[in-house]
């Protein structure tokens, strides 16, 4: 049978695919409505089948409060393109829509939601079919409180940030915490917030680098007090280079490399013990301003934390929790 152009644009209204596609869907199916649409789907679970394996690194995240509850989430594509698109970017809408609506905790729950006649995790591998690229759902996260502001980076999809407030005040309150989130990527509200995984790695990250500093401070001092260029004993590269220009001797060199190896051996053997860890929680202080929310700097205003640019505005007023989400490497 033939098929019309009214057809044709009523199968595409109804299914989003292309209009080839809704042509060759039809004609296959006689023009029966139903296995037309059975078609369109089956092609687009081959489809995102034939791509699993794929990169989907590109996309959309969206994010949205209502009423108490917050969330966001990643609808993945391959290409800039198609996540430009804007068929693309409102499937990411309906699908947060539903979700906020429905108060979904968990990105399963989301998958199980209805969009019409078909399932979240169903209009996904559908929109899958009808561009060609590998799509997926990433990234969902929520947030419950008496007074929730978000954040989509200079509205482009691919940076978005919530946060929670224990009260509720001026939204422009909320939307610079909610940047300051994006801009400086925290990993914690505050120091109790921190991973104890993170801590004890920091940890031990700083006290071994102070360990080298102080011993390489107890080298530089002795090839200083031998009368050696300092350049010229920091690595074997210098030595060689000075070396070949004349500036030492081969003797002289053996003679830095064993002074070298002394005094560190012997530095770190007597290193003291409270004193290391004294510098090394140090640096843990610094840490935690850097990464800590409410230690942070603002970022409107150095000479104030976000703790402080918090109590600046009401004395109780503090952060109980965020979420961020970014499609970019940092």
């Amino acid at each position: 049978m033939a098929v019309t152009m009214a057809d044709i644009t009523k199968l595409r209204k109804m299914t989003g695919a292309g209009m080839m596609d809704c042509k060759n869907a039809l004609t296959q199916a006689e023009g029966d409505f139903d296995q037309a649409i059975k078609i369109i789907r089956e092609k687009g679970q081959a489809v995102a089948a034939k791509r699993s394996d794929r990169d989907a690194a590109e996309g959309c995240v969206l994010v949205k409060a209502v009423d108490g509850f917050g969330a966001m989430i990643a609808l993945k594509c391959e290409t800039d393109f198609v996540a430009q698109n804007a068929d693309f970017v409102k499937l990411a809408q309906d699908i947060l829509d539903a979700a906020v609506a429905n108060k979904c905790k968990t990105l399963d729950e989301v998958k199980a939601l209805k969009l019409g006649d078909m399932t979240v995790a169903e209009a996904v591998t559908d929109r899958s079919g009808i561009t060609g690229e590998k799509m997926e759902l990433d990234g969902y996260q929520t947030v419950e409180g008496p007074s929730i502001s978000t954040y989509n980076h200079q509205n482009k999809n691919f940076l978005c940030t919530m946060v929670v407030l224990n009260k509720v005040v001026d939204e422009k309150v909320g939307h610079e915490v909610a940047m300051q989130i994006a801009a400086m990527n925290p990993i914690a509200v505050n120091e109790a917030g921190v991973p104890e995984d993170v801590k004890n790695n920091e940890m031990q990250v700083a006290v071994e680098k102070t360990k080298a500093e102080q011993i390489q401070k107890a080298v530089e001092a002795a090839l200083k007090k031998a009368g050696f260029n300092l350049y010229i004993a920091e690595n074997e590269e210098h030595l060689n280079e000075g070396i070949m220009k004349g500036n030492i001797t081969e003797a002289q060199a053996q003679e830095i490399r064993d002074l070298k190896e002394k005094v560190a051996a012997e530095k770190a053997a007597n290193l003291p013990a409270q004193m290391i860890e004294n510098i090394a929680k140090g640096r843990m202080a610094k840490f935690y301003k850097e990464n800590c929310l409410l230690n942070q700097e603002y970022i409107q205003d150095a000479k104030m934390t976000i703790a402080d640019y918090l109590k600046s505005q009401d004395k109780e007023l503090t952060v109980l929790d965020f979420k961020r989400f970014t499609l970019r490497a940092e």
